[in-house]
């Protein structure tokens, strides 16, 4: 982190504030993208944060620790564009509450969905969504 006193004693060693760029300063990975919290659908409870982020050229998404399903058979993570993806499915739901990551594969472009989805593939019906902002 750069702080007043390292700026002050970069100046100070003769350097011109033009060094000081922010592109000297790395990205910093995993760091989060659109983010969002899930609305329970079919009448299930479902809530708690969502997000997207990158690492390494990867994107995952992520539940978060205040994540909560009530439950239902054959729970599925998946993205959708104002609707569900059959075709965005990332996996089963690991745990029905808590944290979790899901790879997003590199054939799907994350920039064509809009929310992520918690899916009972064996009913089709959704069981949580999240708009990402």
């Amino acid at each position: 982190m750069i702080s007043r006193r390292n700026i002050l004693s970069v100046i100070g060693a003769g350097l011109t504030t033009a060094t000081l760029s922010l592109s000297a300063i790395p990205a910093l990975a995993g760091m989060a993208g659109p983010t969002g919290t899930f609305d329970g659908m079919s009448n299930h409870l479902t809530s708690g944060s969502v997000s997207i982020v990158e690492e390494g050229g990867t994107y995952y998404v992520e539940l978060g620790e205040d994540f909560s399903l009530d439950g239902g058979p054959d729970p599925r993570v998946a993205l959708g564009n104002d609707g569900y993806d059959a075709n965005a499915v990332l996996g089963e739901l690991e745990n029905l509450t808590g944290s979790s990551r899901y790879e997003i594969p590199a054939n799907l472009d994350v920039s064509d969905f809009n929310e992520v989805w918690i899916w009972c593939e064996v009913a089709s019906v959704p069981l949580g969504v999240a708009a990402l902002n």
